[in-house]
């Protein structure tokens, strides 16, 4: 097998869900205190400590808007919603990322399991896994926590489906 096959839960933080341009490496923290001051406690449990969201709780599993989904922790672009699927795991699903270099993996043998864990290239952040059985044509599945995405859409949103969408990212990070 290639490599490529191997919030604060009760306050959502705007700064830290916001869409951002990417960081500058000397932008990024450097300790974990000032990794937690910049992540919501979600954020920080997945992205820092390789933890996962329980499936079907995550503000994007289910998101069906064209737009660009960039790393939580420094805003690297990351997946398309071109390459997005319905896997039926509950989790965002893509088939490919915007930019091999823009993750990186390892092997992961937590949980007596052997799976391949998909990291952000440029901040280390734990994003979730690639599994071997997705759709055409790289027939590859990234399992991406939501909780480790920021979503810019394609078209501008209105103060409306922008208020309305920052209801429900709350909703979804206090489960």
């Amino acid at each position: 097998m290639t490599q490529q096959n191997e919030a604060r839960e009760d306050a959502v933080s705007t700064e830290a869900n916001s869409t951002k341009p990417p960081a500058k490496e000397r932008d990024l923290p450097k300790t974990e205190a000032e990794w937690r001051k910049r992540l919501t406690r979600q954020q920080y449990y997945v992205l820092r400590q390789k933890g996962t969201e329980r499936a079907f709780t995550g503000k994007y599993w289910n998101t069906h808007e064209k737009g660009l989904y960039r790393c939580a922790g420094c805003g690297a672009p990351l997946f398309s919603s071109e390459a997005k699927f319905d896997s039926g795991t509950g989790w965002p699903s893509f088939w490919k990322p915007v930019d091999e270099k823009q993750v990186a993996t390892e092997v992961d043998t937590s949980l007596n399991m052997r799976r391949i864990e998909v990291h952000c290239a440029r901040c280390g952040g734990h994003l979730g896994h690639v599994f071997s059985d997705g759709p055409p044509p790289t027939g590859l599945r990234y399992c991406i926590n939501s909780v480790s995405l920021d979503f810019e859409p394609a078209e501008p949103r209105s103060p409306k489906q922008a208020q309305a969408s920052s209801k429900d990212a709350a909703a979804g990070e206090g489960k």
